[in-house]
């Protein structure tokens, strides 16, 4: 059990129903525990995890700079961060799906 300013984010998971109803994992199946292990400091534990959770982060960092930076228009660096966390998304999910 992991840990956190003395608080179990375990406890707090949620199950995933397409796992639990069809069997295989979802395309977001892993990122809850990578965000712990990321929370928890370990960072190449998060990745493989959840791949994906990288981009994702960089993608919400650079949308609050756009939202809180108007000088500068971010919306390119939007685009390709949306395209890479998708596109990071779905190879892990086919990944899961052939292994």
């Amino acid at each position: 059990t992991s840990f956190v300013l003395g608080i179990s984010l375990e406890r707090f998971m949620l199950p995933c129903q397409t796992k639990k109803f069809l069997g295989f994992d979802c395309p977001g199946c892993g990122f809850q525990r990578a965000v712990q292990f990321f929370v928890n400091g370990d960072f190449w534990a998060a990745f493989k995890m959840y791949p994906a959770l990288y981009p994702l982060l960089l993608l919400g960092f650079v949308i609050g700079l756009n939202r809180f930076h108007t000088k500068v228009n971010y919306q390119k660096y939007i685009l390709v961060l949306a395209f890479a966390t998708v596109s990071f998304i779905l190879a892990n999910f086919f990944y899961k799906l052939i292994i």
